[in-house]
């Protein structure tokens, strides 16, 4: 089981990841904290169902990070859509979240956005693909929106 100082370390890998100082104001909203949490759990395994501590499926991992950043959200990826605010991608903040599927009503995959660069947007991520290791990962959102899925937008 993971402890909150490497929770601590992690979030502040993440925000350098992601470009942020942990020190900010950001540091301190619940998409950041969210964030943080998800990319503590770097690694993890991929486990269909799981909702932790160290096995996700992708909507186990969402739920997780938002309950230990302070709130509840459903456990679904369809669920977590219906109840987000929805957005567009320039609204698009890190910590928010990232649907991908066939329509607004076939949400199948969730993630939580990371940021842009390298010319993508970045989520992590419980990867149930074997290319990836099948576990948490931080991957790009493309990567899922090939062929006729999109990624679809929320906030909590």
């Amino acid at each position: 089981m993971k402890t909150r100082a490497g929770v601590a370390v992690a979030g502040t890998l993440a925000a350098v990841i992601v470009g942020t100082s942990a020190g900010t104001a950001e540091a301190s909203t619940l998409q950041s904290r969210a964030l943080s949490w998800a990319s503590a759990q770097k690694n993890d395994r991929y486990q269909y169902g799981a909702a932790g501590p160290s096995r996700f499926d992708c909507s186990g991992l969402t739920s997780y990070s938002y309950k230990k950043a302070g709130k509840s959200i459903p456990r679904t990826a369809q669920g977590q859509y219906n109840k987000a605010k929805k957005l567009n991608r320039k609204s698009l903040r890190r910590g928010d979240l990232v649907f991908i599927g066939t329509s607004s009503k076939r949400i199948y995959h969730v993630g939580v956005f990371a940021g842009y660069w390298s010319g993508k947007d970045w989520m992590w991520n419980a990867n149930t693909g074997s290319y990836r290791g099948r576990k948490v990962v931080l991957a790009p959102t493309n990567e899922y929106t090939k062929g006729s899925p999109r990624a679809y937008y929320g906030r909590f």
